[in-house]
């Protein structure tokens, strides 16, 4: 009987632990490994405030699906993604309200005033290209040269319907080639052009197959373009097209009701900490709070010449429009 006894307060005492365990952790919707550098940052969080954030591959759209998909029951206690379907979400009543350590320091413009989203950096899109697979084929330098024939094959861009850069590549070549957000025809015409150039499509982030040469020119960010060349040391080019793209915040939200809210705050306060905006700077991307980036990181970007070919639009708007968008991208793009 007494070894029974042991035997049952040794079980008890690792379901106890189990559960501790579980306390500590935080369910992230769309923070993977290879994007942004969220690898990183999920070991700083671990390190500084014990919480455990697994990593996860969603997209953006996927992400807000799922949330909407579990509204009843929720999973996830925090969620990342860019700005329009983080005011998706708050339309949706799938975020709640949450102001982290820092708030006060971040723009008007880049949360929402009663906090369901806030930005935590942004970026600024162009072509990222590998120029060892390009077979000594000239690097692009806009995106009328995408549609070009020795292009075919070579081409990618993530599905405007789903992933936020797709939506934003749509946004900044429908800007560049003379449209607005009231008017995506260019868009629509430049993406049908594209299609006869047989490009490729992913869903989710497609760094890795960039830096094998699988995929020699993406329409991606700047940071990972950076990460590419000056830390994973791949023979990568980035380009901010001669007709002009956009800059745009990636944003994050408290889930609704979620299952472990106070590691999810904590999750939230470390990122816009100065520690974890630092960490976003040598990520090379634009921290949100004014923080001062490395002057060796700086160094490394394109000249503020090229930059000022990205602008920024009405992300309300872009929000609003976001969903027409998509249902048109699916029916007219073959």
């Amino acid at each position: 009987m007494r070894a029974f006894s042991k035997t049952l307060a040794a079980v008890l005492l690792c379901g106890v632990a189990s559960l501790a365990q579980a306390a500590e952790t935080a369910i992230c919707y769309n923070c993977p490994p290879d994007w942004a550098d969220w690898g990183t940052q999920l070991k700083a969080i671990a390190a500084s405030t014990g919480v455990q954030v697994p990593l996860d591959n969603k997209n953006s759209g996927q992400s807000l699906a799922q949330l909407v998909a579990e509204q009843a029951a929720p999973v996830a206690d925090v969620v990342y993604y860019g700005v329009t379907f983080g005011l998706q979400a708050q339309k949706a009543e799938v975020v709640d309200t949450y102001k982290p350590h820092g708030w006060e320091q971040i723009p008007a413009g880049l949360k929402d005033p009663a906090g369901h989203w806030f930005a935590i950096h942004s970026g600024t899109l162009g072509i990222m290209v590998n120029v060892d697979a390009l077979g000594g084929l000239p690097v692009p330098q806009g995106w009328a040269d995408l549609l070009k024939p020795q292009y075919k094959g070579m081409v990618g861009y993530l599905d405007p319907s789903s992933a936020f850069v797709g939506y934003v590549s749509a946004v900044a070549i429908n800007r560049a080639m003379g449209g607005d957000l009231d008017n995506f025809a260019p868009a629509i015409d430049y993406f049908q052009k594209l299609a006869k150039n047989a490009p490729i499509v992913p869903k989710q982030t497609a760094y890795a197959r960039v830096l094998s040469g699988e995929l020699p020119i993406l329409v991606d960010y700047d940071f990972n373009a950076y990460r590419a060349r000056y830390k994973d040391h791949a023979n990568v080019a980035f380009v901010i097209p001669q007709e002009g793209s956009i800059s745009v915040p990636y944003v994050m939200s408290l889930v609704a009701n979620a299952p472990h809210r106070a590691n999810a705050e904590k999750v939230l306060d470390f990122v816009l900490s100065d520690q974890g905006q630092a960490l976003w700077a040598k990520a090379y991307l634009r921290p949100v709070r004014p923080i001062e980036m490395p002057a060796e990181v700086a160094a490394q970007f394109l000249p503020d010449s090229d930059y000022a070919r990205a602008g920024v639009v009405d992300y309300q708007k872009m929000a609003a429009v976001q969903e027409a968008f998509a249902a048109r991208y699916l029916n007219e793009v073959k």
